[in-house]
């Protein structure tokens, strides 16, 4: 594979010169070195990064190792299967911001979960998955077995139950190439999803009868401890954050709760950060905050490579992956 720069690399260096622009080209030239340096990358995706169909771009970086862990709420782990096998059903509404209260109802009634500007059709994607994963968890439940989130989706993945139902090319989902690669995926909060609303009714109905058949968030944070531990010792880990919440939040707070709550020493901090985001510092939240305001907690050090890209992630992240891919 040729190392020349392709045509996406040569526009955006040539143009991007200043402001967001700057900050984005100097982000992914980081992320770059990071990598040619032996270290490794975890991604967060938080909002609808997977019904912006962010998968386009992350399944390449994914399969040519750009990417080697995953943190994503569970709205995202399930979304880009609902586009997986859905795709055609969904409807767009470029002019969401003028809808009516009739015409959100009208919407409601046809069973289209609206994000934005794009449908969700209830019965192609949530219901199609749903009776898939049902079996797994059953399955699960029955023979005493307990899996995470993402791991009952690898499995229906790799089931090939879903193949009939594929509306856009496989290569497109970031959950397939993710699959194939055995990623280490992190769900933080995961019971906040329709998945994890499914999964509570299926709890009640008694046709789940141990809770616990999806493992939780508190045991994902003691595997990340322990990948954390292993893959620090080796090589440094950067953290390439898209928006912020509890995916971003929750796998970064893993470097201060192995120094500061077990009290290990050398523990190293995060190598690289970058977060995408639209929020601002002076309201308070986590999302908002500074990649400075990180060193004060233990997860970033002084002389941690920092950016911060303040704009619209669906825009900005395929761009920063074009970088990175040398497109």
């Amino acid at each position: 594979m040729s190392t020349e720069p392709g045509p996406i690399s040569h526009f955006l260096t040539h143009h991007f010169r200043h402001f967001n622009a700057a900050a984005l080209v100097d982000a992914a030239a980081a992320y770059r070195r990071h990598l040619e340096a032996g270290n490794k990358m975890l991604v967060t995706l938080a909002g609808a990064m997977s019904t912006a169909e962010l998968g386009l771009s992350l399944a390449e970086m994914i399969r040519q190792d750009k990417v080697h862990a995953i943190s994503c709420t569970g709205a995202n782990l399930e979304e880009d299967l609902f586009n997986l096998v859905a795709h055609d059903a969904y409807e767009r509404v470029p002019h969401y911001r003028t809808l009516s209260i009739k015409e959100e109802q009208a919407l409601l009634e046809r069973h289209m979960n609206r994000v934005t500007d794009t449908c969700i059709p209830e019965a192609e994607a949530m219901r199609r998955l749903e009776k898939v994963v049902l079996a797994e968890w059953m399955a699960a439940d029955q023979a005493g077995e307990r899996y995470f989130p993402h791991e009952f989706m690898y499995r229906i993945i790799r089931s090939g139950k879903l193949e009939p139902f594929y509306q856009i090319d496989p290569k497109d989902s970031w959950m397939v190439a993710a699959a194939e690669k055995e990623l280490p995926i992190v769900v933080p909060g995961w019971e906040d999803s329709t998945m994890g609303n499914m999964y509570a009714s299926h709890v009640i109905t008694g046709e789940v009868k141990n809770v616990h058949t999806v493992r939780t968030g508190i045991e994902y944070m003691t595997w990340l401890a322990e990948w954390y531990t292993a893959q620090s010792a080796e090589r440094s880990i950067g953290f390439f954050q898209i928006g912020g919440g509890i995916a971003g939040d929750f796998p970064i707070c893993v470097v201060p709760m192995l120094h500061q709550d077990l009290q290990r020493e050398n523990v190293p901090l995060w190598g690289y950060f970058c977060q995408i985001s639209e929020a601002t510092a002076s309201y308070g939240g986590y999302s908002g905050a500074p990649p400075n305001e990180k060193i004060t907690w233990g997860k970033l050090g002084e002389t941690t490579p920092m950016f911060i890209i303040e704009s619209d992630a669906s825009i900005v992240a395929p761009l920063v992956f074009a970088l990175v891919l040398g497109q």
